[in-house]
């Protein structure tokens, strides 16, 4: 009995992990971003950076560690990057091999987890 309750229990956590992605949220990118990024960063308007990661809002075309957000790692500081479709890519899959130093450990390894994500940042302005 106890097998069969332990095999019913990883079908259900299988079929429960294997719903598409674009059928979470009306938007791929954004059910990521709520996924993975949302317990650190915030998207508010006006620019004020969250209490442990900056602001995300408007962050396509944004040079590295230019907002109000005082802990930025002095890794990121001198990684004079600007945030693009490429770069977010790059560094959103490895943030520590892309900027040895930063102080971001959350990666997103999908790589149609993280267009969806980067299309969706895209949009926010």
């Amino acid at each position: 009995m106890r097998i069969r309750l332990a095999a019913v229990s990883l079908a259900l956590l299988a079929g429960a992990t294997a719903v598409p992605l674009a059928a979470q949220s009306a938007d791929p990118g954004e059910t990521v971003f709520n996924m993975r990024c949302k317990a650190c960063h915030v998207l508010t308007p006006g620019g004020a950076p969250g209490p442990l990661a900056p602001n995300l809002r408007g962050v396509v075309g944004r040079k590295a560690a230019s907002t109000a957000y005082k802990a930025y790692s002095p890794a990121l500081k001198a990684s004079k990057l600007t945030w693009n479709a490429a770069t977010l890519d790059k560094y959103i899959a490895a943030p520590a091999k892309t900027v040895p130093g930063t102080r971001m450990v959350m990666a997103v390894a999908d790589a149609n987890q993280r267009k969806a994500l980067i299309a969706w940042l895209t949009r926010q302005r």
